[in-house]
């Protein structure tokens, strides 16, 4: 690439990763207030680091200041804080995204990369969804947030000319992990060693890609495509079902103890049981996921107990 890359959420989950990959031919700035993140994740990575919130607009003028991209990962981390913070994911979302745009527009700031989520499609009942499924009516304000950042994004490119490439990821997990069923397992054992609770029946079904993955299609779909707007599934082969996670963790941590399920088939409100990605769309570009879904989930359980 050899450019000078923004990463909004640069020393998080996903962010960090991305940073340590980009790091090698561009010149990297991050812009993250450390609200999900962690310098440890980013420490010896060379990058200029601007502890900023998106809300703060001189800090965000600054960092978007004569950059060739933006890959915009800053968001709210957790799709279940939104319950009870009605307004979160309008603010880390939608209204973030916007200021983003707006300063990329007046800093004639051409390209947005746009770190989505297979939750905007909603609940189609595990069909398998495709990037034009629809219509797209995503039952989390979380996913409501995601989906309004993408037509946010679709909306200044077309309007200003921006290109844009939006990728709707499956379930990420991996180190640096700070959230997500893997990690949650591991600290409920972690407090209680007797007992593994799980939200649901355990029936739930959903793809999970490896965070080494998740960047390594991000960077390639990002060189690879060249329309305005450029929008992907970014997800593994395969499903995995969550009461095999709870199972792989128990076994790893305790296998005494008892994996005890709440019953339902939705683990909480928002949440989409079932679901499997089609990803045949980046494939065709020439890119396909390492690891497959439940492979992840064991590399991810390795990586968090480490």
């Amino acid at each position: 690439m050899n450019e000078k890359v923004l990463i909004t959420g640069g020393s998080g989950f996903i962010g960090s990763h991305l940073t340590k990959a980009l790091a090698k031919d561009n010149e990297i700035t991050i812009l993250d207030n450390l609200s999900s993140g962690n310098v440890k994740f980013i420490r010896g990575i060379p990058m200029r680091f601007l502890m900023y919130d998106i809300g703060q607009i001189k800090g965000l003028k600054l960092a978007i200041e004569e950059q060739d991209v933006v890959f915009h990962l800053a968001a709210n981390p957790d799709v279940r804080l939104g319950i009870q913070i009605t307004d979160l994911d309008l603010r880390q979302e939608a209204i973030n995204t916007y200021r983003v745009l707006e300063v990329m527009r007046q800093k004639d700031v051409k390209k947005i990369v746009l770190a989505s989520s297979s939750v905007i499609y909603g609940n189609h009942q595990g069909k398998l969804l495709s990037e034009d499924t629809g219509p797209c009516l995503p039952i989390s304000l979380y996913g409501a947030g995601k989906l309004a950042s993408e037509g946010l994004v679709s909306a200044f490119a077309h309007t200003y000319g921006l290109k844009a490439w939006i990728f709707r990821f499956g379930n990420v997990v991996g180190s640096n992990g700070t959230h997500g069923i893997i990690y949650d397992f591991i600290k409920k054992l972690d407090k209680n060693p007797q007992e593994l609770e799980v939200l649901g029946d355990g029936s739930q079904e959903k793809p999970y890609i490896h965070v080494s993955d998740c960047v390594d299609g991000m960077i390639y779909g990002y060189e690879h495509s060249n329309d305005t707007i450029n929008y992907f599934n970014l997800s593994s082969e395969g499903t995995t079902r969550v009461s095999d996670i709870a199972e792989k963790v128990r076994d790893r941590v305790n296998p005494q103890a008892r994996i005890i399920y709440t019953g339902g088939k939705h683990g909480w409100p928002g949440d989409v049981p079932k679901f499997q990605l089609d990803t045949s769309k980046l494939k065709q570009l020439g890119w396909k996921a390492k690891y497959k879904s439940d492979d992840a989930v064991t590399l991810a359980i390795d990586e968090l107990l480490r």
